[in-house]
């Protein structure tokens, strides 16, 4: 099996079996983000993928569980190959459960409802989508290349084709001074799309990111630990997202929290409550990891 560069999955998919299915991410600007920087994007050829997976179906086949395809928006392939690609899982890995991959909105957008609904069918599981903010001024600052409206459509797109959609948040986009706004409309955009799951990690730069660079430079400024915490708060009282798992327990995040929207909101609360009154933030060394 080949796998080029640094591997990247959501937490959930910790135990799966990864098949890069792209290579690299084709938008590739978030200034945030410095994931596939070092990956010139392109679609690996359908031998190459199929190779992959009749390699591992020999090896442990019988011991695979769940199916993830990467790298950053395995969902921009033509669905012909995909839906190929789903029925030799179907077919050489018995015991799979669930098969997903990472999204984006503009991925979503451009396939027909019958396309997804197909995929749906043939065994895609969920979509990841990284919507990162609900604020439109954030999404342009970072140069995410889709609007709010767009991942609301994409979410809502999934759903009635059949396929669960998680989506994630960034703690910290906004800064100080756009923190309010930023929770606000980044709730506002889980409570129109009511996904089966949502997350939010807290903002982290490596030194070489665009974003990094604007730190330096003094012209924006990273969240407190209490600061992340408040602005969490203003998020969850926004929230109403009846059965929506949430969780915001990723490496990055100061106080690891799990529950379900909106029936566990208070008890959410109440921990961030109590840990930023008694300063019980995960340390520095911990959040690198």
């Amino acid at each position: 099996m080949q796998y080029e560069g640094d591997v990247y999955r959501p937490p959930s998919e910790a135990r799966s079996l990864i098949i890069q299915v792209t290579i690299g991410c084709s938008h590739n600007t978030c200034t945030f983000c410095h994931m596939y920087t070092g990956k010139q994007f392109r679609i690996r050829k359908r031998e190459e993928i199929l190779r992959d997976l009749e390699e591992c179906s020999i090896e442990y086949g019988r011991y695979v569980r769940r199916v993830f395809f990467a790298d950053g928006d395995a969902l921009i392939v033509k669905t012909p190959l995909l839906l190929e690609l789903l029925a030799y899982v179907k077919d050489h890995f018995p015991y799979v459960e669930r098969v997903t991959a990472y999204g984006t909105a503009s991925d979503v957008l451009r396939k027909s409802e019958e396309e997804l609904t197909a995929l749906a069918k043939a065994g895609l599981e969920m979509v990841y989508l990284g919507a990162e903010s609900g604020d439109d001024e954030i999404l342009r600052q970072i140069q995410k290349g889709q609007t709010a409206a767009e991942l609301i459509e994409a979410g809502r797109k999934l759903k009635r084709c059949g396929i669960k959609t998680s989506v994630t948040l960034i703690s910290g986009l906004g800064g100080p001074d756009g923190m309010e706004k930023h929770a606000l409309e980044s709730a506002k955009l889980i409570n129109e799309m009511n996904p089966e799951y949502a997350a939010i990690l807290s903002l982290q730069l490596r030194e070489d990111s665009p974003m990094a660079r604007e730190v330096l430079r003094g012209e924006r400024q990273l969240l407190t630990a209490d600061q992340t915490v408040e602005e969490t708060e203003i998020f969850l009282r926004a929230i109403d997202s009846p059965g929506t798992v949430f969780r915001s327990n990723h490496a990055s995040n100061f106080v690891a929290l799990a529950g379900v929207f909106n029936q566990d909101i208070p008890l959410m609360l109440q921990q961030l409550e109590e840990a930023k009154a008694k300063q019980r933030y995960r340390p520095e060394w911990m959040r690198e990891l």
